[in-house]
């Protein structure tokens, strides 16, 4: 049973970023856990993304509103080839699929002057910031939210578990097998970003230092970008005037 205990203590430790800072107060509204966040984000039904075309604000606009799932990049493709007015690409998601979203983001990219928006009051989460960084250029309306987090492969609890319950050498395999898989992704991720123009520094300063999973004595797992950081890291351009 110790060694079991030790085993499940392991793959927790294997899971967290060294040097995770302790979260500072929360701010009225704010959540307790992720004090930079707003405590309800609005982030969108928890359904598949639809999309729809309106006319906002002197815009035509393909907006985006839910869950990213595996078939989103066909999708935009199909609604951007569709209507030819289409000027920016709004979003609202609590996230979903990672691949999807890096696959959207690539194909927003391939239409030259697309925009992308967080309008005011919308949160934009996890695959959905990839999706977002696909834009040529790229607007974080005040108001609006760009939230990271550190991705993680440790989601499925059960199946850490299971390991656990099998012995210390499914764990270890297991262990291996997250590791693989991070090392993929964090790979794929710092690709898109150098293809997207973004600053690598947001996963090292900013992504990566952020808890994988919540433990006893620190919650929180999230960030939310102010806006002097969304320009710091080229989230959203500076644009030149002239």
């Amino acid at each position: 049973m110790v060694r079991l205990r030790k085993a499940a203590a392991l793959l927790a430790a294997a899971a967290l970023l060294v040097g995770a800072k302790a979260p500072a107060p929360a701010a009225s509204g704010a959540d307790k856990d992720n004090p930079s966040c707003p405590g309800v984000p609005d982030w969108g039904p928890p359904k598949v993304m639809s999309l729809s075309v309106a006319d906002r604000g002197g815009r035509h606009v393909l907006i985006g509103d839910g869950i990213i799932d595996a078939t989103l990049p066909q999708r935009i493709k199909a609604a951007l080839d569709g209507d030819e007015r289409i000027e920016e690409v709004w979003l609202r998601s609590r996230g979903g699929d990672a691949h999807a979203g890096n696959e959207a983001g690539k194909v927003i990219r391939s239409y030259p002057g697309m925009a992308t928006r967080i309008p005011a009051g919308w949160t934009c989460f996890s695959a959905c910031n990839f999706v977002f960084m696909g834009g040529d250029r790229r607007f974080v309306d005040p108001g609006g939210i760009f939230m990271v987090h550190m991705f993680t492969h440790t989601g499925d609890r059960d199946a850490i578990d299971l390991s656990v319950e099998e012995g210390s050498d499914e764990t270890v395999k297991l262990i291996g097998q997250i590791e693989q898989s991070s090392a993929l992704l964090a790979s794929e991720d710092n690709d898109f970003l150098i293809r997207m123009g973004i600053s690598r520094k947001l996963l090292t300063d900013v992504m990566y230092r952020q808890q994988a999973v919540a433990t006893n004595t620190n919650h929180s797992t999230r960030y939310c970008l102010s806006q002097e950081e969304v320009r710091r890291y080229n989230v959203t351009p500076v644009e030149k005037v002239g």
